[in-house]
């Protein structure tokens, strides 16, 4: 009887983590939870806090995570310290909402059994177009703002905040879930070049050097996404200012052109490190050149 009403319980909290990369047998690769963020089903802060990462740190990320090494410096709390301060929020079926939640549930080494993944519940009506919409694309199209502008730093609390609007709106039926990309979605979109399959061993730092210098043309930065296990390949996102930018610097990776499973156009490039080890990287386009 018990467990029949914790799982009919309609309790609801958003949330999440900011992480960085940390230093691992000498590698970078994996990520580290430096702050935590939690709002109610009403969108009251009920948790805002820095986290003391448990591994040396290589790379804070700042851009992306608008946090630098003072801002956790001092701190002492832990991810274990974090387990038990969620834990009574997420006691007697509360439903823990999050975008990505995976990543979150990883890096919290934590697991939830009542979850709603707003990058699951939406999809494109493209169905050429198999990715998941991004937090900030999903509050554009349904909620009508950028839960974050161009070129400033994510906020968690305001991006937990962003995921229980996004659920409430599919529960109270205001949204549909299947979204049209619009023509600003598709030009962001067009606008990178996706490396992938990038062996654990290349430094995301000396990857930017080589690629800048011997592949790819013209101004960009680098967007790296983590490996999803502590020796695994990891991938980054090569952002352009413009669809025609990255579309050049693609035809000018003199190498041959070939498809990945979703038929989309790639290249394999090979280069040698600074260690002397020879690696091989996958560079693709983010969609089809008439459209995504």
């Amino acid at each position: 009887m018990k467990s029949s009403k914790v799982m009919r319980s309609t309790e609801m909290v958003a949330l999440d983590c900011e992480m960085v990369q940390q230093m691992v047998l000498c590698k970078d690769g994996t990520e580290g939870l430096v702050r935590v963020g939690v709002v109610d089903h009403d969108l009251k802060v009920i948790l805002d806090k820095f986290v003391k990462p448990d591994k040396p740190v290589v790379d804070y990320r700042t851009d992306i995570t608008g946090i630098i090494a003072e801002d956790i410096e001092k701190e002492t709390l832990s991810v274990a310290d974090v387990q038990e301060t969620l834990q009574p929020f997420l006691s007697n079926g509360t439903i823990l909402v999050c975008h990505s939640l995976n990543k979150d549930l990883e890096v919290l080494k934590i697991d939830h059994p009542r979850v709603i993944d707003t990058a699951l519940v939406f999809k494109y009506s493209n169905e050429r177009n198999p990715r998941r919409a991004s937090l900030n694309n999903l509050c554009k199209s349904i909620l009508g703002y950028e839960v974050r502008k161009t070129g400033v730093s994510h906020d968690c609390v305001h991006d937990a905040a962003a995921a229980m609007k996004l659920a409430l709106a599919v529960i109270e039926k205001r949204a549909n879930t299947t979204i049209s990309p619009s023509k600003e979605m598709l030009e962001v979109e067009k606008s990178r070049l996706f490396l992938h399959k990038i062996p654990h061993n290349v430094p995301s730092k000396e990857l930017e050097q080589v690629i800048s210098g011997k592949f790819i043309s013209g101004e960009f930065t680098l967007d790296v996404k983590p490996a999803k296990t502590q020796r695994g390949c990891y991938c980054a996102f090569v952002v352009f200012h413009s669809s025609k930018e990255a579309d050049q610097a693609f035809e000018n990776v003199n190498v041959d052109q070939g498809q990945d499973s979703l038929g989309l156009p790639q290249k394999l490039i090979f280069f040698k490190l600074s260690s002397g080890s020879r690696v091989s990287v996958f560079v693709r386009k983010m969609a089809q050149d008439e459209s995504v």
